[in-house]
């Protein structure tokens, strides 16, 4: 069994004070893992473009300096979207912080939509798709952006790499509440991990119109049914992460024997 943190926030300030508050709380309740959503270390990347190079810079090692530090003063593990400042331009990376290490994992499938497009502005991966895995109190867990979540071939790696449990950052925003609470039901249903969806909060302003990032970060169990979830303030989900109950969900649906069977994994 395993406790593991979604923090659903905005954007956050320079200062850690509150990565410290909520570190600290996650700590004294025996919290060894941590997850954030997407652009709550960095500004949204449409803020991003018409900030100088040198500032995105600045906000991302200041971000990753407090991280390093926090996570060794309380003992924790991050996963935490990041943007890194390379020579080429602005990479998309998801960040595994330890207290006595650093490690970058490229988002390999960005948003390519008109209104969205993280695939113009961030620089491209064009390596074969490897789901990054993290170990954890004795359980496999896979780290799936939000966006990644869409494809059958990510899923398949999941099953592959013997996941026990999804930690999925987000963004989203618009109406697409139901329609993302459905599919996450139907990927842990199907393939009887757990999901742990952390996803942003706030706002972007364009023109006239308002993007409201809504939240909802939620967890969802090996058979498909939503544990716990959040509504759209700042909030902090504690998620129980139970190897029995995933285990429990193969042994009754089969799903996983039944492709090992058939030579699909």
């Amino acid at each position: 069994m395993s406790l593991v943190a979604g923090l659903q926030l905005p954007t956050l300030p320079m200062s850690e004070a509150k990565l410290d508050y909520y570190f600290r709380i996650c700590a004294k309740k025996g919290i060894g893992l941590v997850v954030l959503g997407e652009y709550v270390l960095n500004s949204f990347f449409k803020e991003l473009s018409s900030m100088p190079q040198s500032m995105v810079k600045e906000q991302s090692s200041h971000k990753i300096k407090i991280v390093k530090s926090l996570c060794a003063t309380y003992g924790l593990s991050v996963i935490a979207p990041l943007v890194l400042v390379k020579k080429e331009g602005y990479q998309k990376v998801t960040a595994k912080f330890t207290p006595k290490s650093t490690h970058y994992y490229p988002q390999q499938i960005l948003v390519h939509f008109k209104h969205w497009n993280e695939e113009q502005f961030f620089v491209t991966n064009d390596e074969k798709y490897e789901l990054p895995v993290v170990l954890h109190d004795g359980m496999r867990f896979g780290i799936v952006n939000g966006f990644e979540a869409h494809y059958d071939f990510v899923w398949m790696e999941v099953e592959k790499k013997r996941i026990d449990a999804v930690l999925m950052p987000s963004i989203s925003a618009f109406d697409s509440h139901e329609r993302w609470r459905n599919l996450l039901k139907m990927r842990a249903f199907t393939h009887n991990v757990y999901i742990l969806r952390v996803n942003r909060i706030g706002s972007y302003k364009f023109q006239e119109h308002g993007w409201h990032f809504y939240g909802d970060s939620a967890l969802f169990n090996p058979h498909g049914d939503v544990d716990i979830s959040l509504g759209d303030k700042e909030e902090l989900l504690v998620a129980n992460i139970d190897k029995n109950i995933v285990n429990e969900a193969r042994r009754i649906w089969g799903w996983r024997s039944q492709m090992s069977k058939k030579g699909f994994i």
